[in-house]
């Protein structure tokens, strides 16, 4: 577990772009401290007050293992398809950033609660946390990835430079530094799930290392391969036997309680009190989805399983306030992070959803882009022929019929001038054979005298002309319809094809 998370961060740490942590540091200080503060402090007020038998110095311990997010989760959900297509690059990065760097920091919050559980006084337990917990394990593994990272990148530039090694060479690397600064910095006892996030920033800080690696997907496929297997051993492990233990005053309701409270108040009231201090939140929706997008998991049960073998080994019943602490973190932990997978795994796709609802189309920008025979919703209309060709013989059934077609003798539809609905856009054209069309944002009224040509009763304000055998011209006119739109009115712009 400890090898899945310090990938993951040295990942992050690689993947984010060249010097983003010192560009975006002031968004990252307030995310992170601030944030982590109150949800550490309001996750354990209520776990005191849903288990009682915990006093709070307890409670701390255990929200100190829910206060950070996790790393892996996020990078697995981030990093999935719905949330490239419908989160912002920027907020993806910023949630990136701030999940690698405060599940580091879980260590300072998680031993000032065992220093004050286990220790005799309080002025002992304080001295412990500030040289141990901070200076030695924090800010020793926070320069020592950084300096190996350093130094791993100027060593591979002059080999490369030298012609030591080839690019397929400096992608496997990719791994091995991950696992050597895990190696050196478990082995002094430093921080180092920090330290594996510092090297990972380091090695890729002017951007040679990224430019190196670019397009190559051995790494992204080793994280996920490891990735699965944690979670596939997170399932295993899961202790379901333990969501009711009535001995230790745990019961499924009230860790359904627990968790609900959680999701509610441990992040989304200070990011959104805060956002208007972070450049990369542009408005109170995205802070509140970045407050709502705190998943827990695999960080979660490594700090849960690190307090455990910290505190003695419990009786059955528990004897003393550790032995209630490490009887009971382990089962609450557990449950919260089971539904937090479950939760924040479906957020995304549950917003995407919610977007699509209110439009049933893409944009004209977006699909020309994206495809080069025309957007998506365009593909029920049949374009017209292009110079030399022969025009259709009917009109296709699932083009939108004109209204008041002559038909000649071979029953063939002879267009004029005249108007075209489609039912479901609700766009109206005024075609012209031959000439150009008229795109409007409204449907018109037609009415037929019976024999001669059909008249439109009523047109839309907002109308563009445009050549039907210009592509380019329905780009300008989607432009000047979406700057004339009002806010109540759908931006949609159809090309209706004429004949010749």
């Amino acid at each position: 577990m400890r090898i899945v998370l310090a990938t993951g961060l040295f990942a992050i740490g690689v993947e984010l772009p060249q010097s983003y942590m010192a560009k975006h540091v002031k968004s990252l200080l307030v995310m992170v401290v601030p944030t982590m503060a109150f949800g550490w402090v309001v996750s354990a007020s209520f776990i005191h007050i849903l288990f009682p038998r915990l006093d709070f110095i307890s409670a701390l311990a255990i929200s100190a293992c829910l206060t950070p997010t996790d790393p892996t989760t996020c990078a697995a959900i981030i990093g999935g398809s719905f949330a490239v297509k419908h989160v912002p690059v920027n907020l993806r990065r910023l949630l990136a950033a701030e999940s690698a760097s405060n599940d580091g920091l879980a260590y300072p919050f998680l031993s000032i609660s065992i220093y004050l559980t286990t220790e005799a006084t309080r002025r002992e337990a304080i001295g412990k946390w500030f040289l141990v917990g901070w200076l030695y394990e924090v800010v020793l593994g926070i320069v020592l990835g950084a300096l190996l990272g350093l130094a791993f990148s100027n060593i591979m530039k002059y080999t490369q430079r030298k012609g030591y090694i080839d690019r397929e060479s400096y992608v496997a690397q990719y791994l091995a530094l991950a696992v050597f600064t895990i190696g050196i910095t478990s082995t002094l006892g430093s921080d180092d799930l920090l330290a594996a996030f510092a090297a990972g920033s380091a090695i890729s800080w002017d951007g040679h290392f990224n430019r190196q690696t670019e397009d190559e997907v051995f790494s992204s496929v080793i994280d996920l391969v490891l990735n699965c297997a944690c979670f596939v051993y997170i399932g295993a492990w899961m202790p379901f036997d333990q969501f009711t233990s009535p001995e230790l005053g745990i019961t499924p309701w009230r860790l359904i309680l627990l968790f609900l409270a959680l999701l509610a108040m441990r992040r989304i009231p200070s990011m959104l009190i805060l956002y208007t201090w972070i450049p990369e939140i542009r408005s109170w929706r995205e802070a509140l989805f970045s407050g709502h997008f705190g998943p827990m998991g695999v960080g979660a049960i490594f700090i849960a399983t690190l307090a455990q073998h910290r505190l003695e080994a419990p009786h059955s019943p528990p004897r003393s306030q550790q032995e209630y602490l490490a009887a009971s973190i382990q089962p609450i932990v557990a449950f919260v992070v089971l539904g937090s997978i479950m939760i924040h795994g479906l957020s995304i796709p549950f917003f995407s959803a919610g977007q699509q609802m209110g439009s049933r189309t893409l944009s004209l920008s977006r699909t020309l882009t994206s495809r080069q025979d025309g957007p998506d919703w365009l593909l029920w209309a049949r374009r017209s022929p292009g110079p030399g060709l022969a025009s259709p013989p009917h009109v296709d059934v699932e083009q939108p019929r004109a209204k008041d077609a002559d038909v000649d003798g071979d029953g063939q539809e002879t267009l004029r001038a005249q108007t075209v609905e489609h039912p479901m856009l609700g766009v109206a054209g005024v075609l012209a054979p031959g000439g150009p069309s008229t795109l409007s944002r409204r449907s018109s009224v037609v009415k037929s005298d019976g024999g001669g040509p059909s008249q439109v009763e009523s047109v839309a304000a907002d109308e563009v002309t445009v050549d039907e055998n210009n592509v380019a011209d329905e780009v300008l006119a989607a432009d000047a319809l979406n700057h004339r739109a009002s806010a109540s009115v759908p931006r949609k712009v159809v090309r209706f094809p004429g004949s010749h």
